[in-house]
């Protein structure tokens, strides 16, 4: 059957609808070194790590590369075609490496470390790195067992913290202290510190005060640093107990700084929209080809649920996947019958993708096509019914809030 997409012109420029929402700019490369063989705890860090930043990457616009080969740090041409370094569970052991490092920060290169990339006890073997770069000196002690930690965000202005709130509760780690006190340092920005206490379950590794800076900058080189990226584990039996990226609080702050170590603009902005039910908005299957049913499912915070809303014109909207930016909701053939049931399609203008949010009691939305006037509908409350436009007549079945 030939399908209809009724025009609307397009606006030159969108904005966003409820927050500012800007697609980052696609392209900037990130590339990552690992060791993965020492510390059962390091070695699961790394392994979710590689396919989290993998998934991060597909879903904010940049590419996502890993290697255990530090000698790559030795060839110019070859670092300098990416943007971003990461050091996931090490730092460069020789003196070709180091040089290789030192020269790609000095030209302008972006950096991202984790929890043992600064581990040291001889702080003298490369200074430039431990006592200038991070400002951190030597290891001093660690908290054990691995916890979660309340932090507070010191700065909320810097890219990579605008989106944390004053104080949130990280994912769990071990937490390293340092010879250097970072505030004494004029070129290190903390951006968040630990806000309470006692911190630890070992009463001979707990902290119970002082200042423990957790994630800051080098205000001389772009770069940022993470103390964490230890998880807990059951050592007999090599299972991993917690992951670090549990907390979607933090995990904003590495995207959001691999956004400004990249040059790739901002985040993606999405919502979660729920129904009065309970259920999220799902595309089936996370699919994203023309045609994919949009259902209602258990919500599961996946990118399947994610959705960016933006403006068109006059009050309306397109909704429109996160795992692809260019498909959006869609009255499938145009049609303005109730059951006409809702999929994704490629973004054309048409009046049949657009949505106007209206809202009902109870801090819940309709959201009203354009072109029928009728309301998305989800009809019952199991998973995988797929969602449909009804006359609206204010029930709960056309009721959702977004988050």
């Amino acid at each position: 059957m030939h399908r209809r997409v009724l025009p609307v012109k397009l606006l030159a420029a969108l904005a966003l609808l409820a927050s500012v929402l800007v697609s980052p700019q696609a392209g900037f490369k990130v590339l990552a070194f690992y060791n993965g063989t020492w510390d059962p705890a390091h070695i699961s860090f790394v392994k979710e790590a590689n396919p989290w930043f993998g998934r991060a990457a597909s879903e904010n616009g940049f590419t996502y590369e890993s290697t255990t080969n530090w000698n790559r740090l030795t060839n110019a041409a070859d670092i300098s075609q990416y943007q971003v370094l990461i050091f996931l569970d090490d730092h460069p052991q020789n003196t070709a490496q180091r040089n290789g490092f030192q020269q790609y920060m000095n030209n302008g290169g972006g950096w991202l470390g984790f929890h043992v990339s600064a581990f040291t006890q001889n702080a003298g073997e490369w200074p430039w790195y431990h006592n200038q770069f991070l400002g951190t000196g030597n290891f001093v002690n660690n908290t054990w067992e691995p916890t979660t930690a309340e932090l507070r965000v010191e700065n909320r202005t810097h890219p990579s913290t605008v989106r944390l709130p004053e104080r949130y509760t990280s994912s769990v780690s071990e937490w390293y202290g340092w010879s250097n006190d970072l505030r004494q340092n004029p070129n290190i920005q903390v951006l968040a510190s630990v806000a309470a206490y006692p911190l630890g379950t070992d009463p001979n590794q707990t902290w119970r005060g002082g200042y423990h800076p957790i994630m800051w900058t080098n205000k001389n080189y772009k770069m940022l640093y993470a103390n964490f990226g230890h998880n807990a584990m059951d050592y007999p039996n090599n299972l991993p107990r917690s992951s670090t990226f549990a907390s979607e609080t933090q995990n904003r702050f590495l995207i959001d700084g691999l956004l400004w170590l990249g040059g790739g603009g901002s985040p993606i902005e999405t919502k979660t929209i729920t129904t009065q039910g309970g259920k999220c908005v799902d595309v089936r299957a996370a699919g994203t080809a023309n045609g994919t049913a949009v259902q209602q499912y258990t919500c599961n915070s996946t990118a399947a649920q994610q959705f960016q809303v933006s403006p068109t014109s006059d009050g309306y909207s397109k909704v429109a996947t996160r795992n692809d930016l260019t498909k959006v909701l869609d009255v499938s053939n145009v049609s303005t019958s109730d059951g006409a049931v809702i999929h994704l399609w490629t973004y054309g203008g048409g009046a049949n993708q657009q949505w106007r949010l209206e809202p009902v009691a109870g801090g819940y939305q309709r959201i009203v096509s354009r072109h029928s006037g009728k309301c998305l509908t989800a009809p019952g409350n199991a998973d995988g019914v797929q969602l449909e436009q009804r006359t609206c007549d204010g029930g709960a079945a056309q009721s959702f809030r977004l988050a």
